[in-house]
């Protein structure tokens, strides 16, 4: 049995493999055991930038969507940053190649067809630079609709179903002190390595509360450091982040089920519930508030549209009324990064080296110390002149001369 999908012509040949198949429906799942040189399989509806550069981190051999990478909904980035890597997309393949090729088979693609032992099971569309750019266009052009249904959800959600400004909103009791201490959440969101690395000389200075929003735990481990709290519905975050000593708190549903609780639990790690709507770095914001932080700083948290759509939700009410909450103490350093990235050109590098001799040399001069170091290597480079001058039949007597007066300074 094979799968086929309709496409356009083919403009740039690909082929890879055979290699072995990763395949999962959740692509923040896959990348966890996802290997150079494997061909990863997903199903991923457009796919994000987050999910794209996590991707692209594994350097596999080709991804096979069996989904549309860019459905038009809106212009998302990630087929773009996984063609610009220049790993092979073969996209739209459809969901039936998760029943045709198990984890570990080993497949090729061959241009826009997918190879089971050398037989075709599946065809999609080859992605490239131009079919993207295509589909951003038309995406673009559909996002005058796409942004008024945003705002109407988000109203609607505001009236009827926010629990987030209500007095039955209860942030439970925990052993992590915030009164008076600044608090650093991080999420893994956009530029979340290079902030955290900007953020260092912060860090070391008001040693803030570390928390980690799921995978923004491990984050701040393999920034060097080490979290005081995790919050998140534990999906995303690994065992080394849960048991390394930090608080745990488990993002609930707003009945009180809290699924999370049993992966913490059998990690053997206690845990406290936090029953809220909203996103998890919501309820990190909340609870960091309410237990009286003096200031909290966001890295990587979701803010904007296209953030909320990569992330499948149809509106950001819990974020708009977290935000109001919270108020002034909230500094989001999201994209900080940017602004102190700085170009040095080889032009200003020389200027700066030169600059830093001229300045040595000036120091020598101005010292007796310096000046006699200056005697001393002229005198050497004269003598070594002179060796070489007498190599090509040059005046023995200057030579002479030469080591006379090397052998005088050094004897002083």
């Amino acid at each position: 049995m094979k799968v086929r999908r309709t496409r356009e012509k083919l403009t740039v040949p690909t082929r890879s493999g055979p290699a072995p198949a990763r395949l999962d429906r959740r692509t923040k799942d896959l990348t966890k055991r996802l290997s150079a040189g494997d061909i990863a399989v997903i199903k991923h509806a457009d796919i994000d930038r987050i999910s794209a550069e996590a991707l692209v981190a594994c350097r596999p051999a080709a991804v096979i969507n069996a989904d549309k990478s860019i459905s038009g909904r809106y212009p998302n980035l990630g087929p773009g940053i996984i063609v610009d890597a220049g790993i092979p997309l073969i996209d739209a393949t459809g969901p039936e190649i998760f029943d045709l090729v198990e984890e570990n088979s080993q497949i090729s693609i061959a241009d826009d067809t997918v190879l089971l032992d050398e037989k075709e099971i599946a065809t999609g569309i080859v992605q490239t630079s131009e079919t993207i750019a295509e589909d951003m266009h038309a995406a673009e052009a559909g996002m005058n609709s796409v942004l008024v249904d945003f705002v109407d959800n988000t109203i609607e959600y505001i009236r009827k179903d926010s629990d987030l400004l209500s007095a039955e909103l209860v942030v439970p009791e925990v052993a992590t002190t915030f009164d008076g201490r600044h608090a650093l959440i991080v999420v893994r969101g956009y530029h979340y390595k290079e902030d955290l690395a900007i953020l260092a000389s912060y860090i070391r200075e008001y040693r803030p509360l570390l928390v980690g929003v799921d995978g923004g735990a491990d984050a701040i481990i393999e920034a060097g450091y080490k979290p005081d709290m995790i919050v998140g519905d534990m999906d995303s975050v690994s065992d080394t982040a849960l048991t390394s000593g930090a608080e745990i708190v488990v993002h609930a549903y707003r009945d009180g089920n809290a699924p999370g609780t049993e992966r913490v639990h059998s990690l053997g790690v206690d845990c406290v519930a936090f029953a809220a709507s909203g996103t998890s770095e919501d309820i990190a914001m909340l609870l960091a508030d309410d237990k009286g932080a003096s200031l909290i700083v966001a890295v990587g948290t979701h803010d904007t549209v296209m953030e909320f759509l990569d992330k499948g939700r149809k509106g950001m009410a819990s974020t708009f009324i977290t935000r109001l909450r919270v108020g002034s103490k909230l500094i989001d350093a999201k994209g900080v990064s940017l602004l102190y990235r700085q170009r040095i050109s080889n032009l200003q590098l020389s200027i700066l080296i030169i600059a830093g001799l001229v300045a040595l040399g000036v120091a020598l001069f101005a010292t007796a110390a310096g000046q006699t170091l200056i005697g001393l290597v002229g005198a050497q480079l004269d003598g070594v002149f002179g060796w070489i001058g007498s190599l090509f039949g040059g005046d023995p007597a200057a030579s002479s001369e030469s080591a006379s007066i090397i052998q005088g300074l050094t004897s002083d």
